[in-house]
């Protein structure tokens, strides 16, 4: 089990509340896809994605990146327990979609900087280290079923 201080629960949950979903959703998936194109074989069928502004203009990229944030919303409201949270979400990505679990951790570290890049001077090393030990614990909870 993952101890929380005081400032990283209230820090996790004021990134979150005060996030725009439609707006770095979409551009991390859409980093990581650009940064990492060896991770858009799992998205064949979302069309166009041979380059940088296919793959930003996108509507369901910018569909799912919005979609995966909606996700992380389960973590922050059950961070005590965010393994069994995402029990169902791992067995998905690795039984059914046959996705690379470290793929998570790439996606994370991109959502990782498109935040810091929104937030600036805010993103601080203790807020950033606060929001990674947080997505670290989801990609390990999305890698579970792995293991």
């Amino acid at each position: 089990m993952v101890e929380w201080t005081d400032f990283e629960r209230d820090t996790i949950k004021k990134l979150f509340e005060n996030m725009n979903y439609e707006e770095v959703g979409p551009a991390a998936l859409a980093r990581c896809l650009i940064v990492y194109p060896w991770t858009q074989r799992y998205f064949g069928n979302f069309g166009n994605l041979y380059n940088a502004v296919a793959i930003t203009t996108n509507p369901l990229i910018a569909k799912h990146g919005t979609v995966i944030l909606h996700g992380l919303d389960r973590a922050v409201k059950n961070m005590d327990n965010i393994k069994e949270t995402y029990t169902e979400l791992s067995e998905l990505h690795s039984e059914k979609l046959h996705v690379d679990p470290d793929n998570f951790r790439l996606l994370s570290d991109c959502l990782t900087i498109v935040l810091a890049s929104k937030l600036g001077p805010a993103f601080t090393g203790d807020v950033q280290a606060a929001f990674q030990k947080f997505l670290g614990v989801v990609v390990s909870a999305l890698g579970r079923q792995y293991h």
